[in-house]
């Protein structure tokens, strides 16, 4: 596991070029590069779906250009810390150029690791985890390597995701992530498994009125039962 420094002479990934980005909050931007994943509107949902506490140290999981962490981190207060956990190492390493570019060194650290690899030091370590996943089943077909192990379970399974979020959350800690709208029983399935307790359900639409396709799910560790099924969501009007 490399925890990273920003590289600022790094530009280009293969084939793309690097281009910064309005995150639209504040003067906060963030990098993407047009030849890696980029991420969607569902990164954003996820990032609104729950507000910080006070003291909160937060973990993004499978955290690719950092937009989750630091979205959530843009528009909430309170929060003390933020990891950023990426497997890929040219997109922890511009995650850590977007950490170096808003001037957040200080309440940011990158991780390139993979999320079943994190080591000790950060078992019950976050009182928050965010993570929007790979959750398609399937193998790379046409699709680029790079963004076939962003969307495809090919790294990390759904079983994985939560005895690693497990591990590294305090009691009573959440953990929140954006997944397959068909697939939400084995979803709250495996978090109860690792004693998860989903407590917040939120279909995400692509427009109003529509089959949800994804889910957002927010789950406590050691909850006692109890879920609230929230109102669908839309994204027709934040589709980048």
């Amino acid at each position: 596991m490399d925890t990273l420094k920003a590289d600022h002479g790094f530009f280009f990934s293969g084939d793309g070029m690097e281009v910064e980005e309005k995150l639209l909050i504040g003067d906060y931007r963030i990098l993407q590069d047009t030849a890696l994943y980029r991420f969607t509107s569902d990164a954003v949902l996820l990032a609104r779906f729950l507000r910080a506490k006070r003291g909160e140290r937060v973990a993004d999981f499978c955290s690719g250009s950092g937009i989750v962490g630091l979205h959530f981190y843009a528009e909430n207060t309170g929060v003390e810390h933020v990891t950023l956990f990426e497997m890929q190492t040219a997109l922890a390493k511009m995650s850590a150029r977007t950490v170096a570019l808003n001037g957040l060194e200080d309440v940011f650290t990158v991780e390139n690791v993979r999320v079943q690899d994190i080591p000790a030091r950060y078992v019950e370590a976050f009182s928050l985890i965010l993570c929007n996943p790979p959750y398609e089943r399937g193998g790379f077909e046409n699709a680029d390597a790079g963004k076939a192990l962003c969307r495809k379970e090919l790294s990390l399974t759904l079983e994985e995701l939560c005895a690693a979020a497990a591990r590294c959350l305090k009691f009573g800690g959440r953990f929140a992530l954006v997944h397959r709208a068909d697939r939400l029983a084995e979803v709250i399935y495996t978090l109860h498994a690792h004693g998860l307790e989903t407590k917040k359900v939120a279909p995400v639409a692509g427009k109003t009125g529509a089959k949800p396709y994804a889910v957002l799910v927010a789950a406590v560790k050691g909850g006692k039962p109890g879920c609230d099924l929230l109102p669908a969501l839309s994204n027709e009007r934040r589709k980048q």
